[in-house]
């Protein structure tokens, strides 16, 4: 098998395990007929009267699917917030598994085109807010979260409308709001965000089934956490109104909820009645994706599941990276240039700061592997790029375009590099089979892309001064370097690999 095929397999083997029906399948169980008991990852939780499912986000009706099989005729009833033409989609796709049977209990409404909250959202929040009002001690409430979430639960607090609400988010975003800035004003001003869902559920026993797309899987922060406690107060929103100097022409709405808003957040304790499940993250897409790379015969190793950072910054990270497994599998690793290698590589994570990356030992890890295997690094999170151009891309390209182009000035540099021992691939891709507004998931290179696409009149730096990968790759080589897989009906936000194998010396 060539790398390309051995890189594909990962991908396809890390979405697989986060793919609504057998992660659903895994983490979800129903047993006992006279007293049952709903059993997930492990912990048992009683259906005292009547099992209620609700669910918001981008693979919440795959996931619902999955549900409503396990919990048979337990279910009474559900509402589902899901993207709009999702359901349409994946019958296109063939992807059946993914739809509710018909005459299914759970109500199906369609909202959030472009993923912006709108009225169709709007209605699909006051649904589910009308079911877990009507709630009672004996109920449990099964919550259905993925990535997505928030666009599809607006229920702003009246009298606040929502054009009013949508209209102050996109101020404070052209004025350079960071999303987790944008997060604290949602959550303030809106019913079901920020823990409001699991309080309007009390007393209920509410269970949250949770698929990550955040890096560090917080709680508060994927779907803006309805069922967890808020760690923001009104003090933190209006400093954010504030800071952005909106403070003096807010609508009159707006000033009415916050002035009557409690100033400290809901305490821990209110939420004795809630359990948050993470049933599926990048991290466990990552251990997966490690465990095919082994049976494939490679020393593999899982660099962070919280890569973030620019994509210049962080295609010199994986060059830098890939310089240093050549050095060791060509027996130089030792060397000075290793050292430079690996002094560049620290000050870079430094500068990127990526959660829970400990650099130094994964260097050391490094070198502990010999150079009679092939070597495959892993890693995941979400990257950024700064539009300068009006090309069509996304950033999973961008990177692997930037990582090829960092490939070929390294070697055009080192003249006889180590990495002519080497072959080499690196891929990057969207677990939720869509990078950017492109229907690749993202793409492949390796060392010989910028040189081989010269040939065919393509210039990769003109590409990326326009974000223009998805059209490079669309045209270099027939679109052989782009991974295109169709909507996978997940989302655990990006993936990337590195797979190094030394060539046979003649």
């Amino acid at each position: 098998m060539s790398l390309r095929e051995h890189a594909l397999s990962l991908f396809r083997s890390a979405v697989g395990t986060v793919r609504p029906a057998p992660m659903m399948k895994r983490a979800l169980k129903l047993q006992g007929d006279r007293c049952p008991q709903l059993l997930v990852k492990g912990q048992a939780f009683p259906v005292k009267r009547d099992l209620y499912l609700v669910g918001f986000g981008k693979a919440v009706l795959g996931m619902a699917a999955a549900a409503e099989e396990i919990l048979g005729d337990h279910l009474v009833r559900g509402v589902i917030s899901v993207p709009l033409g999702i359901q349409e989609s994946l019958q296109r796709a063939g992807m059946q598994e993914m739809l509710l049977k018909p005459h299914s209990k759970i109500q199906v409404i369609e909202g959030a085109k472009n993923n912006l909250p709108d009225a169709e959202a709007l209605k699909g929040a006051v649904a589910i807010q009308q079911l877990a009002e009507g709630l009672t001690a004996d109920d449990l409430l099964l919550v259905l979260i993925s990535g997505g979430g928030s666009a599809l639960l607006p229920a702003p607090i009246p009298p606040i409308l929502l054009e009013e609400k949508e209209k102050l988010t996109k101020t404070l975003a052209s004025r350079g709001a960071a999303i987790q800035e944008l997060n604290i004003v949602r959550k303030t001003l809106s019913v079901l965000k920020g823990g409001g869902l699991a309080q309007l559920a009390y007393p209920a026993q509410v269970v949250s089934l949770i698929l990550s797309d955040v890096i560090g899987d917080p709680l508060d922060i994927i779907a803006s956490g309805p069922t967890a406690a808020s760690s923001h107060s009104v003090q933190d929103c209006l400093q954010v109104l504030a800071k952005y100097d909106v403070l003096h022409n807010l609508p009159k709405s707006v000033e009415t909820v916050l002035s009557s808003s409690p100033t400290k957040p809901t305490a821990p304790e209110n939420y004795s009645h809630v359990s948050n499940i993470i049933i599926g993250s990048n991290t466990l897409a990552l251990d997966e994706a490690k465990h095919q790379a082994e049976s494939l015969g490679y020393a593999a190793l899982v660099l962070s599941a919280g890569i973030r950072g620019e994509v210049g910054r962080v295609s010199t990270l994986y060059c830098q990276l890939i310089r240093l497994v050549c050095l060791g599998l060509a027996g130089r690793a030792e060397e000075p240039l290793g050292d430079e290698v690996r002094g560049n590589l620290l000050q870079l994570a430094a500068e990127l700061e990526i959660p829970g990356l400990d650099l130094a030992k994964f260097l050391q890890a490094l070198r502990g592997l010999g150079p009679e295997r092939p070597v495959c690094i892993l890693a995941g999170g979400e990257t950024t790029v700064q539009l300068q151009g009006s090309g069509k891309g996304g950033r999973n390209q961008e990177l692997a375009l930037r990582v090829g182009l960092g490939l070929h000035r390294a070697q055009a540099m080192e003249g006889s590099s180590p990495r002519g021992r080497c072959e080499i691939i690196f891929f990057s891709g969207g677990t939720d089979g869509q990078d950017g507004p492109t229907e690749a998931a993202g793409a492949f290179c390796s060392p010989g892309l910028v040189a081989e696409a010269l040939q065919e009149g393509l210039d990769v730096e003109a590409f990326l001064r326009n974000n223009d990968s998805y059209t490079f790759f669309s045209q270099f080589q027939g679109g052989h370097h782009l991974l295109v897989t169709g909507l996978t009906g997940t989302n655990v936000m990006d993936i990337q690999a590195i797979l190094i194998r030394a060539l046979e010396r003649s």
